[in-house]
């Protein structure tokens, strides 16, 4: 009987420092539950798998793609969703969400379900920014670009509370109708029950969302008892002191894929088969190689991802390629390089179909636009089509601290990205001439690469953020799904036999090869070059501190197709 922990949380993508490979000795990653289940569908001796929600350690998209698997699974063998509470005087839709996937629900005695709908906040730092000394002053395509808000509004602005508003529908219409049509209920009544949350267990199964109520072990005695092919246990394991009863051997998915597709095994096997390459752009966007120290968050770098593509290019095996996208984006130079390598392999006669995750947005939405198809979840953060830029005027900032900083310069705009100074005219008007560059060749290229007309297109950008399911109904992504269907659809573009291909990724490898030196820029590990500037982070003054303030708190921008703040989704 197959197992899966939510409270262990996921790994969306492979480990790539010694952090990471200690947490995912015991964290599932989406790869090997994508994996076990799809191999376990098939597999005589598996009985059926018990989900675990738990504190639901996972992001909305994760959920969103974990579900789909979820039910795949369960057209073949029976499925059982379970936790102590979905939330505890807190919101837990998401994770409700993800059981509706399961044939059965059970909640335990003591539990609520704290379905109470979605949540989103809108922080503004522009008074904060006054305190301080600090005078914001950016420029934005156009009103949704709300992402300079932040910074520069003192109130949220109509066209920012429009956007956030339907965010916040879209998400709250996608689950009611996955509850709905998974619990064979009407959308109004289960509308009607999520605004009347948190429920008790009695009220939750009365109103049908949840099936049964019982602790851990009523859990585990009722699926011995009820799905048929249960197992002995293995040969290893003593029987002394159990009845004579069936025996159950419990097991997670994620183990169980590495117990059916050791990598020697692997290896061997699928040596000759076509291959579909799988490259990450994860992280913010940056010209360079990016960071992927074992103590930083990673990076997109252009050098890296655009290495690694031109890589799968010249690999006689893939047939195709998935662009798994992850980043709220960043620079502008640096997601047009990484298009351009994305439109060579469509040239070259490669399908690209482009894999959105969590968050794909501004420059994460143009790395992506330029391939065959896109996928997306249906809670996926995509779209935010536009361009901001400016600085922080940090001189108020300094005089209250006691700093003195004078700048010597040469050149009539030297001073133009000074923090010690702000705008002059000239320079607003260099600036504004920029972003409205900007602007134009990035919904010109979008209208093209999605094949709508620039009309149609320019209102659906203005720098416009949309959930995946609002994405696919303006045609600016084509189908609801992750991973999986990605697979999927590059096989299906490819016309590579599902069932034959195997999944190649183009990753430079854990961090530790990166101190390889390659041979050119050409060369295979090209992609993996980092130096100690990359490992040993330096707060860079007061600009500095400002931005590892920023990061922290999720709103340091990478470059002008930023989307720099955080969604909590609550």
């Amino acid at each position: 009987m197959l197992e899966l922990d939510l409270s262990q949380g996921l790994l969306s993508v492979p480990a790539t420092g010694p952090r990471e490979v200690l947490r995912s000795l015991h964290t599932p990653t989406m790869q090997a539950i994508r994996t076990g289940l799809r191999k376990a569908g098939d597999d005589p001796e598996v009985a059926g798998l018990v989900v675990h929600t738990g504190t639901c350690q996972a992001s909305a998209a994760q959920l969103d793609e974990l579900g789909e698997l979820i039910a795949a699974f369960g057209e073949r063998k029976p499925t059982l969703a379970w936790s102590e509470t979905f939330g505890e005087l807190t919101n837990d839709l998401f994770a409700h969400r993800l059981a509706s996937h399961c044939h059965q629900i059970w909640l335990g005695p003591s539990g609520m379900l704290g379905s109470q709908g979605v949540d989103l906040t809108v922080t503004l730092l522009r008074g904060s920014l006054d305190k301080v000394g600090v005078e914001p002053q950016f420029g934005q395509r156009h009103e949704y670009k709300s992402a300079a808000d932040q910074f520069v509004a003192t109130e949220v602005s109509d066209a920012n509370r429009e956007m956030m508003q339907r965010i916040a529908d879209s998400l709250l219409d996608e689950s009611v109708e996955r509850i709905a049509r998974r619990r064979a209920l009407e959308p109004e009544a289960v509308r009607a029950e999520i605004d009347r949350a948190p429920l008790t267990a009695e009220q939750a199964v009365a109103a049908g969302l949840v099936d049964r109520i019982g602790y851990r072990d009523q859990v585990y005695d009722w699926v011995s008892e009820n799905w048929g092919a249960v197992l002995e246990p293995r040969p290893w394991q003593s029987a002394e002191g159990r009845d004579d009863g069936p025996r159950v051997h419990l097991q997670y998915v994620h183990r169980y894929a590495k117990d059916q597709f050791g990598a020697v095994a692997s290896g061997l096997t699928r040596r000759n088969r076509p291959a579909i390459g799988v490259v990450a752009v994860q992280g913010g966007i940056v010209s360079g190689t990016g960071r992927r120290g074992p103590l930083q968050d990673p990076q997109a770098g252009s050098d890296a991802v655009t290495a690694q593509l031109r890589t799968v290019r010249r690999d006689d095996k893939v047939k195709a390629v998935i662009l798994r996208v992850d980043s709220p984006g960043g620079s502008y130079v640096a997601s047009d390089s990484i298009r351009r390598e994305v439109v060579r392999l469509r040239e070259a006669g490669i399908p690209v179909v482009a894999s959105m995750g969590g968050v794909a947005a501004s420059g994460g939405y143009f790395v992506s636009m330029g391939a065959d198809e896109i996928v997306v979840n249906p809670s996926t953060l995509t779209g935010s089509i536009g361009v901001l830029a400016g600085k922080l005027v940090t001189s108020g900032l300094t005089d209250k601290v006691g700093l003195v900083r004078e700048s010597m310069s040469a050149g009539d705009n030297a001073t133009m990205f000074s923090t010690l100074a702000p705008f002059t005219e000239r320079h607003w008007e260099v600036l504004n001439t920029w972003l409205d560059a900007v602007y134009r060749d990035f919904t010109t290229k979008a209208a093209a690469d999605r094949g709508l007309d620039l009309t149609v297109l320019e209102p659906l950008a203005r720098g416009r953020v949309w959930t995946g399911a609002d994405a696919v109904r303006h045609r600016l992504a084509d189908h609801l799904g992750g991973v999986d269907l990605a697979i999927e659809r590059a096989c299906a573009l490819a016309e590579v036999d599902r069932d034959d291909a195997t999944l190649k990724a183009a990753a430079a490898g854990p961090w530790w090869t990166q101190l390889r030196p390659a041979e050119s820029s050409e060369s295979r590990h090209a992609e993996s070059r980092v130096g100690v500037e990359n490992v040993i982070a330096s707060a860079g003054g007061i600009e500095g501190l400002w931005r590892a303030a920023a990061t922290a708190a999720g709103l340091a921008p990478t470059g002008v197709l930023s989307l720099p703040y955080r969604f909590d989704i609550g």
